[in-house]
């Protein structure tokens, strides 16, 4: 991340944001406004997108240029995908994410990730509750009132919602269900990772697992997280020495069996929590999508469906 910070001089009160940047900065006016438009700029640490706003002395403005080695101002992939809308009601919209799309609005840019997006769609802002890693696809949920975000939020955090995600990691032996009870602690040799290790003082973090299928190539799991923790099932694997195909920050093989694993190849499939609005259960998945179905189609297993079914209790000890 590449930042540049200034305070605003007292010698030129009320001047234009976008004008104080490209002098500030050394900036052609228009590139100045641009970096303010998408979303890169910040004034007294809150984001502003109005290059003519004044600005007073004493004031701090801070510039994102340069973020994953890239500029803000460098375009979106034409080709990403757009969402598909699994489910829309009067008081939530449930989509699956492709990957590749963040699912919020990153330092240096807005208007490209999922939850513009699907504000977008509903021509108002949607209620984030929840989130997936950029490269991990599959169901998200989001309130369309302020009192069905409130009520979706608490189902994640009492715990309450349920979720089955589904992913391909290298061969490792392991049971054919279990528990990994780990705790999740910034690893400080690795930016940007997590480890799941007793050795630091982490917080805790639980998965539960089933595998699907257990070759010499590759195994299928069933993941099934009681937690909801940043990189939590991408570090639990890794901790099990089997981290998720096509994961470059975790160490995860780039193919296996001769198919290619080109991002890291974790589906988030199904969800299950109560509706805001009828307290009922309700349950959104999504389709696998082509690039993890290559694996369960190559070795004849149909990748799970319908209610998310709990480990046996002998698994859980």
């Amino acid at each position: 991340m590449k930042r540049r910070t200034f305070r605003v001089d007292a010698s030129h009160p009320a001047r234009p944001l976008g004008e104080a940047l490209a002098a500030e900065l050394n900036l052609p006016q228009e590139e100045a406004e641009r970096l303010v438009n998408v979303g890169a700029v910040y004034v007294a640490g809150r984001r502003c997108r109005d290059a003519k706003a004044k600005l007073s002395p004493g004031q701090v403005v801070t510039a994102v240029l340069e973020e994953g080695g890239q500029s803000p101002l460098a375009a979106a992939p034409a080709s990403a995908p757009e969402f598909r809308v699994l489910h829309e009601d009067a008081e939530v919209i449930a989509v699956d994410k492709p990957a590749g799309m963040t699912a919020q609005p990153t330092e240096g840019r807005v208007g490209d990730s999922l939850v513009d997006r699907v504000g977008a769609h509903l021509n108002r802002p949607a209620g984030l509750v929840h989130r997936l890693d950029r490269e991990t696809s599959g169901v998200t949920v989001f309130g369309k009132t302020p009192e069905a975000t409130t009520a979706l939020a608490e189902e994640f955090r009492e715990g309450r919602a349920r979720k089955r995600y589904l992913a391909v990691v290298g061969p490792v032996e392991l049971p054919a269900q279990g528990v990994i009870d780990l705790p999740l602690s910034k690893d400080p040799s690795r930016p940007g990772r997590w480890r799941a290790t007793r050795a630091a003082n982490g917080i805790p973090a639980l998965t539960e697992y089933r595998v699907l299928h257990a070759g010499a190539d590759f195994c299928l799991v069933e993941l099934l997280p009681q937690t909801g923790r940043t990189h939590q099932l991408r570090a639990h694997l890794t901790a099990l020495g089997a981290p998720i195909l096509g994961d470059k920050r975790y160490g995860g093989a780039a193919q296996a069996g001769g198919i290619p694993a080109p991002r890291c190849l974790l589906h988030a499939q199904a969800l299950e929590l109560a509706h805001p609005h009828t307290g009922q259960s309700v349950r959104f998945e999504a389709p696998v999508p082509e690039d993890l179905a290559r694996f369960f189609t190559s070795v004849g297993v149909v990748a799970p469906s319908g209610t998310i079914r709990p480990l046996d209790a002998s698994a859980r000890g």
